[in-house]
């Protein structure tokens, strides 16, 4: 088997990427371990920044988000009962999020990829890279018992924080910075209706929750546990309990409540590794970096590396600009690094730290109060939220 570019993981942002190099006359083929139904299982985020959405659109696999999702111009911060709008397109010069989540996108990707004909392997098992950093490098497989190679120009690590393609680069080459939170997220997927029209971030002495959605009809919700609760812990009815007790009155009283269709724990991390490119290996999403989910990041950073790596491939595909293979990394990590933090500021502040000390709490406290009660700092949290500009990866052309 010979392709330009071989991508491993069918997750939405090795499925994104391959749709875009589609588009552009790019050959390309998805190698993924397991099946299509296992993909599609995983829930995950659902707050889709406004670059993603742009991208989704440029890649013409937008039609059903643009009638299903639902754009949001706000959000709110409950704070120990307080409720501050952060009103994002006010604040952002019209900039909005999306509401659609992550499955869908992955289903919608699946489908297109599907209709233009291109080629995806599932359930191919000892995926190895070779030759990262020769001229031809290759990637060897096994399908239906059968050893495969794939030959390459080029090889895009799509696959996750436990994926291959980060654990092929050979040791001490990678720089790694990683943060773990004593605490998790317990959430919840139920067909109810949302408690309110836009998502609430709430921070109280019991520890953080999230009122977010899927749909009109749908609902996702989270509540901080302690790191090491179980699923088992947590009947549906403990669930609704602690989340209303840490609500403002009046959403508690109109939260509706029924029987969880999912749940699961999250645990929290703050993850990455430099660089983000061994030879003609680039890490894309997961794979290079990981963000606690208060910041509504991980998903959306994927998509902006799935952006950087298109505009350099298809620049050296059209231009023969090889030069701008080495600025993949650099460009990618600007943006992470302040994706990280702005996670990592939300996580910060919006938790309740088991070792936090009587003076850390006020400061914690403070800082919110100032952030929110001020015109600049709430255009930070907006301008944050809604996305980072996507950089040019040569903005003498671009």
């Amino acid at each position: 088997m010979k392709t330009q570019v071989a991508i491993i993981g069918a997750g939405p942002s090795g499925l994104l990427l391959g749709q875009l190099l589609h588009n552009a006359g790019i050959a390309n083929i998805i190698i993924e371990r397991q099946r299509p139904d296992y993909v599609l299982s995983r829930i995950r985020a659902g707050v889709l920044e406004q670059g993603m959405v742009d991208l989704l659109r440029k890649a013409g696999v937008s039609q059903r988000m643009d009638i299903e999702g639902l754009p949001h111009h706000g959000f709110e911060l409950a704070l120990k009962g307080r409720r501050v709008h952060i009103d994002l397109a006010g604040l952002t010069g019209g900039k909005a999020v999306m509401i659609y989540g992550q499955t869908e996108v992955t289903r919608d990707l699946m489908a297109a990829r599907q209709e233009v004909g291109a080629q995806t392997v599932y359930e191919a098992s000892d995926v190895q890279l070779h030759d990262m950093k020769g001229a031809q490098p290759y990637v060897t497989f096994i399908k239906d018992g059968e050893t495969c190679r794939l030959d390459c120009d080029y090889i895009a690590g799509c696959d996750g924080y436990h994926g291959i393609a980060r654990q092929s680069i050979p040791a001490g080459v990678l720089q790694t910075f990683e943060r773990v939170y004593p605490f998790g997220w317990l959430g919840i997927l139920a067909d109810t209706p949302p408690v309110n029209e836009e998502l609430v971030y709430a921070t109280h002495e019991r520890g953080f929750a999230l009122c977010s959605m899927r749909s009109p009809t749908r609902t996702r919700y989270y509540v901080q546990v302690d790191a090491e609760d179980k699923v088992e812990d947590w009947s549906d009815d403990r669930f609704w309990n602690e989340l209303k007790a840490r609500l403002p009155a009046d959403l508690a009283e109109r939260l509706v409540t029924g029987p969880s269709i999912e749940k699961s724990i999250a645990p929290l991390r703050s993850f990455v590794v430099e660089p983000m490119q061994y030879g003609k290996l680039f890490l894309v999403g997961d794979a290079a970096h990981i963000v606690p989910p208060t910041g509504a990041k991980g998903l959306n950073l994927a998509a902006s590396d799935v952006s950087t790596l298109f505009d350099i491939l298809r620049k050296v595909y059209e231009h023969g600009r090889t030069d701008l293979l080495e600025r993949y990394s650099a460009i990618c990590l600007r943006r992470v690094w302040k994706a990280e933090r702005f996670s990592w500021w939300m996580t910060s502040m919006l938790h309740r730290f088991p070792d936090a000390d009587p003076f850390t709490q006020r400061m914690q406290q403070t800082e919110l109060d100032y952030f929110v009660s001020s015109a600049a700092g709430r255009t930070t949290i907006a301008e944050n939220y809604v996305g980072l500009p996507y950089e040019a990866v040569d903005p003498s052309n671009d």
